[in-house]
């Protein structure tokens, strides 16, 4: 009695801490966006993302009753643009008030998603800060990029399907894929982890919580075997009510807002907004180790058999990782964001947010200590595309030639991402996202844990 009242007394002391470091977020947001106009209008270098500018002049076009597609290099959903018309006629920042705000949204999202999985307060602490303090993630939406936004509709999805919503997880996945093509790697382990022992009509789905044991002790061989991918028995269920209702209403609402976009855009926006990053062949140097080849050839037209070849490694990977780890969605997802921007025909840094987000929903997970591994895997990480940094630094505002050298360094970035993703997977407690319902001797379990 007297452990539940001191556990009562202290969450309003847990929230106003986590309130506070929201708060204290918040304002070095404002105060990086408020800088950022100084610097824009008093410094040569700017502190506003090129593609900010982009954004804001789509923007502008649409507010003036104009396709945002005409200004070039617009490669993004209508809606984006939609959502910063308040650029033209409100402040030239309400686009990266709007991001930032997302990204706090992100870090609300993360704690959520961890205290409903029963994480410390202390851990969930340490792993919000990852986001929120995180250098790379506070900068660039106060530079001007879209991303954040991406990344709060993605935990958004994943808090739905955690409290039973499969109605907003399919309408809000179904928005995002339109918004941003990527996202449609997660379909499968999606669909996958729909399972009729899971997810059972009126019922909201049991969550496998965390707990000491999981932090410390190794999976064993049955869990591994429970765990793994049971191709049969998924096969002989797939077209359950669950599966059938979440992959109509998330294509449902892409195709609508496909459809919409079409009738007031056309072919410009079936070209620029989704066509372009399939048959995408950008020959401007970037972290992919495809960049140095498609320079090379990039006058003439790629055969088909080169183009299925660049895709081979990452249809590859991503259906191995959803094999094995489709159950532990979170991780699952994490592993395939990383392995596709790994592999992916041009990797820029903005890509790297999309991974940043889900990292610190796995680290409570993760036996991997800070030293001395953490910090070999940070510095091998950081290392290699510092590497890549200084010659494309010698490339871009030096005029030397280092191209070879450029790609060797994207094949050492390769590398580092390569084994770096291979640490996480080693030192992850597999643990599932849901408890299934398969005997009573399991629902017995699930009571005495619970």
């Amino acid at each position: 009695m007297s452990r539940e009242s001191e556990n009562t007394d202290d969450e309003p002391s847990k929230w106003m801490k986590f309130r506070s470091l929201l708060v204290f977020s918040m304002l070095l947001r404002v105060f990086l966006i408020v800088y950022g106009e100084w610097q824009d209008a008093h410094m040569e270098v700017r502190y506003t993302d090129v593609d900010y500018i982009v954004f804001s002049d789509a923007a502008s076009l649409m507010a003036s009753g104009e396709s945002p597609y005409k200004r070039t290099t617009y490669r993004y959903s209508p809606l984006l643009a939609l959502l910063l018309t308040p650029n033209s006629f409100f402040h030239r920042s309400w686009g990266k008030f709007l991001f930032s705000a997302s990204d706090l949204l992100v870090g609300w999202f993360i704690h959520k998603i961890l205290k409903q999985r029963k994480v410390p307060e202390k851990i969930c602490t340490y792993s919000v800060m990852v986001w929120l303090f995180n250098p790379f993630t506070f900068t660039i939406g106060t530079r001007g990029n879209c991303e954040p936004i991406v990344c709060a509709m993605i935990l958004w999805i994943i808090l739905c399907l955690m409290q039973g919503n499969l109605l907003q997880a399919a309408f809000w996945y179904g928005l995002v894929v339109h918004f941003r093509v990527y996202p449609i790697i997660y379909a499968l382990p999606t669909i996958l982890v729909l399972d009729t022992q899971v997810f059972r009509s009126g019922q909201k789905p049991a969550l496998l919580y965390w707990n000491t044991g999981q932090a410390k002790t190794p999976a064993s061989n049955m869990e591994r075997k429970t765990f793994l991918f049971n191709l049969l028995t998924t096969l002989k269920s797939l077209f359950s009510r669950e599966r059938i209702m979440f992959a109509l209403i998330s294509g449902g609402v892409f195709l609508a807002c496909n459809a919409v976009s079409f009738y007031f855009y056309g072919q410009e926006f079936l070209h620029e907004a989704l066509l372009y990053h399939l048959t995408r062949t950008d020959p401007r140097h970037n972290f992919s180790i495809y960049f140095y080849h498609i320079y090379l050839h990039y006058e003439r037209q790629f055969s088909a058999v080169e183009k299925l070849i660049s895709f081979l490694p990452q249809f590859t990977v991503q259906f191995a990782l959803v094999f094995c780890f489709s159950q532990d969605l979170v991780f699952c997802i994490f592993l395939q964001t990383v392995a596709f921007v790994t592999f992916n025909k041009v990797i820029t840094a903005q890509y790297f947010v999309w991974f940043y987000c889900l990292l610190p929903l796995i680290l409570p997970w993760s036996h991997m200590k800070l030293k001395w591994e953490g910090l070999l895997c940070i510095i091998m990480w950081i290392g290699a595309q510092t590497h890549w940094l200084l010659w494309g630094y010698m490339l871009e505002f030096k005029g030397v030639n280092v191209f070879l050298p450029l790609w060797i360094a994207s094949l050492l970035f390769l590398a580092a991402n390569t084994f770096v993703l291979v640490r996480i997977i080693q030192r992850h407690r597999f643990s599932p996202l849901f408890r299934r319902y398969e005997s009573s001797s399991s629902s017995n379990n699930v009571t005495k844990e619970d």
